[in-house]
């Protein structure tokens, strides 16, 4: 069986370089790298608008590659890190995270959930970014992916508390899972990280909602799938019941005492609302909220608080830094998906 990764704490990752072998030349007074034989860098995969998304899951797969994950399962065994030493953008704070970079099968991709008293949910995302399946159910998976490798996302519900989660990640059974020879695409993850940046910083002013199309045939507009991609790669496409819907407020100030007041989502797993710096990263020091233990008002709505003291209801402390902060309904229900509830709408 192959060994599990047990990561305590996750460094930020650096920018690789890759080269090819350079010809020699037989001028002798040239003195440049090709002539005196040393190696020349390759030419970079430019980012452009059409492959913006295949990059950016490329430089996500390059930060779980470095915590081994094209080797073996790694688990997450506390909640992520904050700000930029996370692996991936936009980490939740509801479960802990176990990954593995896999190759497909005759075009499948094998894994199993265990039957354990958590929650867990393996999310499979493809080359392109798209998480083509979400599945919940203890069972024995073989699923078609439109790539050669996929990248899989367990998560693991925190509910029970953090050992519970731990004993949980410890019943996955990893020996199915086909690790093969991942070539990272030859990108300059610079210039990826600036074309996130960009297009993070374009939905600050506006509470945005994502999508997530399943496959590169269900894209119907690419510049909203590149933003989706920048504020939250690796999210799940909605389907009800079963796998989640995320939405993002606006940019806020942690000068003001805020609040949202809205209906019980009813989702069937649980909801959370977790604050985010303006890069899409978790604050330091900063905790979410969450069904699981929420106050629920006399009426039966939910308050959440923001920067409004210990006294308010399900107040959120963001430690003085400006924020946004996402909803997230695991398992999401058909009035939240018909917008009948969108707490990022109403703050004052």
């Amino acid at each position: 069986m192959r060994e599990h990764i047990l990561i305590t704490m996750i460094m930020a990752s650096v920018v690789g370089c890759s080269s090819g072998e350079s010809p020699t030349s037989d001028n002798p007074t040239d003195t440049s790298a090709a002539a005196v034989g040393t190696e020349m860098p390759a030419e970079k995969i430019p980012v452009t608008k059409q492959n913006y998304a295949h990059a950016e899951t490329a430089r996500n797969y390059r930060n779980w590659i470095r915590l081994g994950a094209d080797k073996q399962l790694v688990h997450m065994r506390d909640l992520p890190p904050r700000g930029r030493a996370a692996p991936t953008v936009q980490m939740n704070d509801d479960t802990l995270y176990s990954v593995a970079i896999v190759e497909a099968v005759d075009g499948n991709v094998q894994f199993s959930i265990p039957e354990v008293d958590v929650y867990m949910a393996v999310q499979v995302v493809n080359e392109g970014g798209h998480g083509e399946h979400y599945v919940v159910d203890p069972l024995t998976y073989d699923l078609a992916i439109e790539t050669d490798f996929a990248f899989l996302i367990y998560r693991t519900g925190t509910e029970k508390g953090l050992d519970a989660s731990r004993q949980a990640q410890d019943q996955i059974n990893s020996e199915s899972l086909n690790f093969g020879d991942y070539e990272l695409p030859d990108y300059d993850f610079e210039e990826i990280e600036e074309w996130t940046t960009r297009l993070t910083a374009e939905t600050q002013g506006k509470p945005f909602a994502y999508s997530f199309p399943r496959t590169s045939a269900e894209i119907t507009d690419l510049h909203q799938w590149n933003l989706e991609n920048a504020n939250g790669w690796g999210g799940s496409s909605p389907e009800v019941g079963v796998a989640n819907l995320y939405t993002n407020s606006v940019s806020l100030s942690a000068n003001e005492c805020l609040s949202t007041t809205f209906e019980d989502p009813e989702s069937k797993y649980f909801t959370s609302i977790t604050a985010y710096d303006d890069d899409r990263y978790l604050i330091q020091g900063v905790t979410n909220v969450n069904s699981h233990s929420w106050e629920v008002n006399d009426d039966g709505t939910i308050t959440v608080a923001f920067n409004c003291g210990d006294e308010a209801p399900n107040n959120i402390d963001t430690r003085g830094q400006d924020f946004s902060f996402t909803m997230r309904y695991y398992g999401v229900s058909q009035k939240v998906v018909d917008g009948e509830i969108s707490p990022e709408q109403t703050v004052q």
